[in-house]
């Protein structure tokens, strides 16, 4: 078998080898549904005494609905490293560390992930480790306490960027009844409250850390056989659990809403974020939005020469829209390097947005960014880790790890008419919210 970089590179000299019915990832996809709701990924892979090991628990700020009771499973992307009975904090990376292993997590608005990668001859070992804590996890009230804790010291660090309190704003502001309103570290005063909020939180673990929201992915030296009887040994007995969700339905939105971050001796910033759809395998209209945004502001498109290139007004141009379980938002945005150009920048935004609607792309250009964006993604499929975090983002936002091969066949469908027609039917000031960072109490946009 040809190694991940030798295909890939003869992908780019011939680019007719992969034709647009051809998976996007060349590896086979090996699935197995547990009577117990878990479901196991393996996809073996050339890498010689390498593997990587991945649980997406499908549970991110999302699923967190009560009032008061935000940034919960943030916390517990800390709080699964504070040990068990049987493997303490100190034990469990020990273990890690002989066996050559490093791990970590990471939270975002629809799931929670867990990673690790290792020596493959050591994957019982990771199989336990992990085992033991998403089925055995204990601690105190004084545990709890500190990394509560510590969960407010990230809060106030990540908030000295007024970046980060853009995005706070912006997605207060940007939504009503939707718990996408809140961020993934959650609401300032729902951290401070959270010392207190012992008992909500071991109510939290047993909702969501069971087996039907969870995806075991391994992919590297491994074989199916191998990685099913794994898992049924340890975690065959974890018990499903019966939590139900119901997610708010956010209400249309009818006029352009605002947020501002006053912030002296920082670049202007401009954010505009108009209400996107959600990713789907039904419509592509996600992944037309993707290309749009492609097409829009970079580096090779008209936007970017102008602004950033020719009339200097601007540092950068950036935005897309994120794969997600309901409907969120397309952002474009725009580093400035004068505030007073603000409400230029917006102007010229929104014509290249106009020129969208009534001006079809060229089959051509649009024919270049799908290539992009394609051989982009193939390059980077060389290594165990890089496959199972591009399989476990499919995984979370739909439940099926095919769904990446299927999604990059909707970025083939994507034609001149999708661009202008979700140009359309998303960019519109009705379901806009702009954001800004200015020296100004509020910034002139008119």
């Amino acid at each position: 078998m040809l190694n991940s970089m030798k295909l890939l590179l003869l992908l780019l000299v011939l680019p007719g080898i992969l034709s647009a019915s051809d998976p996007i990832l060349p590896y086979k996809i090996h699935q197995k549904d547990m009577p117990n709701g878990l479901k196991v990924v393996t996809i073996p892979f050339d890498s010689p005494g390498l593997a990587a090991f991945y649980i997406v628990v499908r549970v991110g700020s999302r699923e967190e609905v009560e009032k008061g009771k935000t940034g919960f499973a943030h916390f517990f992307e800390h709080m699964m490293f504070r040990g068990t009975d049987k493997y303490s904090k100190e034990k469990y990376s020990d273990i890690l560390k002989s066996t050559g292993a490093s791990a970590n997590a990471n939270t975002s608005l629809d799931r929670t992930v867990y990673h690790m990668t290792g020596n493959a001859d050591k994957l019982e070992v990771m199989f336990e480790l992990e085992a033991d804590r998403f089925q055995n996890l204990k601690y105190s009230v004084q545990d709890f306490k500190t990394e509560a804790g510590a969960v407010k010291g990230e809060y106030t660090k990540n908030n000295s960027s007024p970046y980060t309190r853009l995005y706070e704003a912006t997605n207060n502001a940007a939504f009503d009844k939707h718990t996408y309103k809140h961020t993934t570290m959650g609401f300032f005063e729902d951290i401070v409250e959270m010392p207190n909020q012992y008992d909500f939180s071991i109510e939290f673990f047993k909702r969501f850390y069971r087996p039907e929201y969870c995806t075991i992915i391994v992919v590297g030296d491994v074989t199916p056989e191998n990685v099913n009887g794994l898992a049924q040994k340890y975690f065959g007995k974890w018990k499903r659990g019966s939590h139900k969700t119901t997610i708010p339905v956010e209400p249309s939105q009818t006029e352009t809403r605002y947020a501002h971050v006053k912030q002296e001796q920082f670049p202007p910033y401009l954010d505009l974020k108009f209400r996107g759809p959600a990713f789907s395998l039904e419509s592509n209209d996600y992944h037309a939005l993707t290309i749009l945004g492609q097409l829009m502001y970079s580096e090779k498109s008209d936007l970017h020469k102008q602004l950033v290139i020719s009339e200097q007004k601007a540092r950068s141009l950036s935005g897309g829209i994120w794969p997600t379980r309901d409907p969120y938002l397309f952002s474009i945005s725009a580093s400035l390097k004068n505030a007073a150009d603000m409400p230029y920048v917006k102007k010229e935004i929104m014509a290249a947005i106009d020129k969208f609607k009534s001006i079809k792309v060229d089959p051509t250009q649009l024919t270049e960014v799908k290539q992009r964006l394609k051989y982009s993604f193939a390059l980077s499929m060389d290594n165990p880790d890089a496959i199972a975090n591009a399989v476990s983002l499919y995984t979370w936002v739909t439940g099926d790890p095919e769904a990446l091969n299927k999604s990059y066949a909707l970025f083939e469908s994507v034609t001149p008419d999708d661009i202008q027609r979700v140009a359309e039917k998303y960019l519109v000031e009705s379901g806009m919210t702009v954001g800004t960072i200015s020296p100004e109490d509020k910034p002139v946009l008119n």
